[in-house]
C-alpha cells in the first residue's frame, strides 16, 4: 500500500502531459489549482505541476535562456525544483529538495510535496514522529479553504497516512479519529464518482486494513472483524479469482476468526486459501504451508485433531523442502501438542525429546517445548516429572519477560493450568497475575487480560477466596465484552460465575440477575438446549429457590427438563436428577406459610452486570479457562 501510494501520487503530481492520466488526477489537479499562480501555461496541484502540451511560446523561452524576464526565470527555477523532486529517488534527496522548494515556495503550494515525503518515509520504516511532521503538514494545506466543498482524494490519503502513524505511536484513539474521517471521504468519492476505482480501492483497503488493526489494539475484535470482511471484498473486486494476494487476504481473514475462537466461520477461508495456493503455487509452496498451519489451529479448535494432524505433517514436509528451521521446530510442537489432545501421550513425548536437542538453552522455543512435554506427563499423572519441566521452563521465560512479554505471557498462562489439573491453585493464580501484570501493558492483548482474569476469579472460587473473585469476574466480564461482544459465549460463562459467588454471599437477588444474564447470552450463542445453557437454567431455578420465590423457580426448573429431555437416552441421569429437584421444589412449595410474602420476578438487567459461587448445586463455570 504505502509503494502504491507513492505511485498514485506521481500519477496525481505528473509533470508530463499524458493521454492516460487517470481521471482522478485530472480532477484533482484542476481542482487545486492556484488561480494566482503566476504560471499559467500549467496546472498547478499544491506546487506539484502538470504541464499542459508543450507550446512553441515555452519551447523558444527554453532555447533562449537570456531573454526570460525575472518573473519567468524565478517561475522557471520554481519548475525545475519540481522535476527534480518528482524525479528525486531517495527520502534523502527528496528532503534536500523539499528544503530548496521552502525558498522558493509559499506553504500552500507545499501540501502535495509533504504528503508525497510522508509516504516516502513511512515506506522506509523512518521515525513516526518525522513522518507525523509531514503528515500534519500535508493536511493543513490540502484540507482547507475550496478543498473541504467536496470530498477530496488527497485528503483521505492523508488521513490515512496520519492514521497509521498514530497507530505505529500507539496513539489508538487520535489513530481511529483520523481513520474514520478517511473512511466517510472515500465512501463519497467513490458513491460521487470523483475518482476512478483503480485509485480508490487500494487506499480504502490501507484504511479498513488500519481500522482493524486499531480496533484490533483497542481489544474491539468483533468490530475489527466487520473491516477484515471488508479488506476482503476490495481484494475480490480488485484481483483475479487465483491471484495469490487473494488467497492471503483468505487466510487472513480466516486467522481473524480464529483471534475471537470462532473456528466454524473461519474454516471456509482457510480452505479457500489453501485452493488459491495449491492451484496457483503447487503442493510444495511456503504459501501452502502457511494455510495448513493455519488449517491445523482451526480444526484443533473445533477439536478435530486428527485432521489438525493431518494438516500439520503436510506443512511440515514442506517447510522441511525450504529449509525452513526456525518453522519447522513450532509445527513439531504443534504436532505434539495435536498428539496429546489425541490421547498419543508417548509419541508425543518421543517427538518432544528429538525437538529439544534442536533448540538453544534460554530460548523461547526450548521453554515452549517443556511446556508440551509438562502436559503429556500430566496427562499420564506424572506430576513429579511435570513439575520439573514446568519449572525448566519458567526459568527460562523469566528471563524473556522483557525481550516478549506477549509470548511469555500466553506461556505463563499455559503452565498455569497445567498447576490447576495438579491442584497446585495457589501456584496457578500467581503464575496467572504475573501473566495479568504483563498484559495490562499490552493493549492490544485485552481479550487476553480478560480470559486471565476470569480464570483467576474461577481458582479464587474454587479455594473459597470469594470476596477477592469477584473484581477478578467483573473485570473480565467487561473486558470480554468489549473484546468479543456481549453476547459471546465466554461472557456467559462469567455471569454464571458470578451469579455463584454472589450466592455464596447470601446475595440470591445479584445472583438471580447474573444467572438470567448467563442464560440469556448462552441461548443466544449456544442455544437453549446446549448442556451449559441448561446448567445456568438450572442455576436461576436455585437462586429463585433461595429467594423463596418457588413459583419462578418451579418454572425455570421445568425448561431444565424440557431441555434434557431434548437429549434422548443419552441424558438419562441429568433427567432424572433434575425431575428430582422439580419435586423437591414442589414440596418446600406446599410447606411455605400462607403468610410468606411472594418475591417478584427480577428483570434482566440491560446494564453491566456481574457475579459467582460454589454453592451446592450451583454449575460454576471452568470452560471460560481453555476456551477464550
Amino acid at each position: 500500500m504505502k509503494r502504491a501510494s507513492i505511485s498514485l501520487l506521481s500519477r496525481l503530481s505528473r509533470h508530463k502531459s499524458q493521454n492516460s492520466i487517470p481521471t482522478i488526477s485530472k480532477y484533482y489537479i484542476s481542482d487545486l489549482a492556484s488561480s494566482s499562480s503566476p504560471l499559467k501555461p500549467c496546472a498547478r496541484s499544491h506546487g506539484l505541476i502538470v504541464r499542459n502540451h508543450p507550446s512553441h511560446k515555452m519551447t523558444t523561452l527554453v532555447e533562449n535562456p537570456l531573454q526570460l524576464s525575472s518573473r519567468q526565470r524565478k517561475t522557471k527555477e520554481k519548475s525545475d525544483l519540481e522535476e527534480a523532486f518528482e524525479s528525486a529517488k531517495t527520502s534523502e534527496e527528496m528532503l534536500h529538495l523539499f528544503k530548496l522548494m521552502e525558498a522558493s515556495f509559499d506553504e500552500s503550494e507545499l501540501g502535495l510535496a509533504s504528503l508525497k515525503i510522508g509516504l516516502k518515509l513511512d515506506q522506509e520504516g523512518e521515525d513516526p514522529e518525522n513522518i507525523l511532521f509531514f503528515a500534519d503538514r500535508a493536511l493543513k494545506v490540502l484540507d482547507k479553504g475550496d478543498n473541504t466543498s467536496r470530498p477530496s482524494f488527497l485528503v483521505a490519503m492523508c488521513l490515512q497516512l496520519m492514521g497509521s502513524v498514530n497507530y505505529s505511536l500507539k496513539k489508538f484513539n487520535d489513530s481511529l479519529g483520523y481513520l474514520n474521517r478517511a473512511n466517510r471521504i472515500l465512501g463519497s468519492v467513490e458513491g460521487e464518482g470523483l475518482g476512478r476505482v483503480e485509485d480508490i480501492r487500494p487506499v480504502m483497503h490501507a484504511v479498513q486494513l488500519e481500522l482493524a488493526n486499531v480496533k484490533t489494539a483497542m481489544g474491539r475484535r468483533e468490530e475489527a472483524l466487520e473491516h477484515h470482511n471488508k479488506c476482503l471484498v476490495i481484494k475480490e473486486l480488485t484481483l483475479e479469482d487465483d491471484s495469490t494476494e487473494l488467497g492471503v487476504a483468505n487466510r487472513d481473514l480466516a486467522e481473524a476468526y480464529v483471534a475471537v475462537l470462532n473456528f466454524k466461520e473461519a474454516l471456509p477461508y482457510g480452505l479457500k486459501a489453501l485452493e488459491i495456493h495449491k492451484n496457483r503455487l503447487g503442493d510444495n509452496s511456503v504459501e501452502v504451508a502457511h494455510d495448513r498451519r493455519v488449517l491445523g489451529v482451526i480444526y484443533s479448535g473445533l477439536e478435530e485433531h486428527q485432521k489438525a494432524l493431518e494438516q500439520n505433517e503436510l506443512s511440515q514436509k514442506v517447510l522441511k523442502n525450504w529449509g525452513l528451521s526456525s518453522e519447522l521446530l513450532r509445527a513439531e510442537i504443534d504436532a505434539a501438542n495435536m498428539q496429546i489432545a489425541l490421547g498419543k501421550f508417548e509419541e508425543a513425548i518421543n517427538t518432544l525429546r528429538g525437538i529439544v536437542q534442536q533448540t538453544e538453552k534460554d530460548s523461547e522455543t526450548r521453554a515452549l517445548v517443556f511446556i508440551s512435554m509438562a502436559k503429556a506427563l500430566c496427562s499420564q499423572d506424572k506430576f513429579a516429572d511435570t513439575k520439573r519441566c514446568l519449572e525448566i521452563a519458567c526459568g527460562i521465560l523469566d528471563k524473556k519477560e522483557t525481550v516478549s512479554p506477549a509470548e511469555v505471557a500466553d506461556a505463563y498462562s499455559e503452565i498455569s493450568m497445567q498447576y490447576e489439573t495438579m491442584n497446585e491453585f495457589e501456584t496457578a493464580i500467581s503464575l496467572l497475575k504475573r501473566t495479568l501484570a504483563l498484559l495490562e501493558k499490552l493493549p492490544q492483548e485485552q481479550h487476553l487480560e480478560g480470559s486471565v482474569s476470569a480464570r483467576i476469579g474461577w481458582l479464587l472460587l474454587l479455594t473459597g477466596k470469594v470476596p477477592q473473585a469477584i473484581p477478578f469476574l467483573e473485570s473480565a466480564a467487561e473486558r470480554l465484552k468489549e473484546s468479543f461482544g456481549p453476547k459471546h459465549f465466554g461472557v456467559g460463562y462469567i455471569y454464571n460465575n458470578l451469579g455463584a459467588a454472589y450466592l455464596e454471599l447470601d446475595r440470591p437477588q445479584s445472583a438471580a440477575q447474573m444467572f438470567a444474564v448467563a442464560k440469556d447470552i448462552m441461548d443466544v450463542s449456544l442455544g437453549p438446549h446446549h448442556t451449559d445453557s441448561i446448567e445456568a437454567c438450572q442455576n436461576l431455578s436455585k437462586a429463585y429457590s433461595t429467594m423463596g420465590s418457588y413459583t419462578l423457580a418451579i418454572e425455570f426448573q421445568q425448561r431444565v427438563i424440557g431441555a434434557w429431555e431434548s437429549h434422548g437416552p443419552s441424558a438419562e441421569d441429568e433427567l432424572r436428577e433434575a425431575r428430582r429437584v422439580l419435586e423437591q421444589l414442589k414440596s418446600r412449595a406446599s410447606a411455605a406459610t400462607i403468610n410468606q410474602l411472594p418475591t417478584k420476578a427480577l428483570p434482566l438487567p440491560h446494564t453491566n452486570l456481574s457475579g459467582q459461587s460454589s454453592q451446592p448445586g450451583i454449575s460454576v463455570n471452568q470452560k471460560l479457562t481453555s476456551s477464550i
